[in-house]
């Protein structure tokens, strides 16, 4: 047996070298939520096409009335 067969020979069903990326077919960096299985490089690349979007508050003071709605702050 030759190290070329035995090398990576196991089935992967399961764990992280059972999973890659659906674009590039690289290991690390899997962003797998909503099932996407897409890296996190392609994931910059490709998520305004997927329908993702940056979203961010434009002060402080809308961002605390938005997590406490009812309370006064000063």
């Amino acid at each position: 047996m030759t190290h070329e067969s035995v090398w990576y020979s196991r089935p992967r069903k399961f764990g992280k070298g059972s999973r890659e990326c659906r674009v590039c077919a690289h290991r690390a960096g899997l962003i797998r939520k909503y099932g996407m299985n897409i890296c996190r490089q392609c994931f910059r690349e490709k998520a305004q096409d997927i329908g993702f979007y940056k979203h961010w508050l434009a002060n402080e003071e809308q961002f605390t009335n938005n997590l406490f709605p009812n309370r006064q702050f000063r």
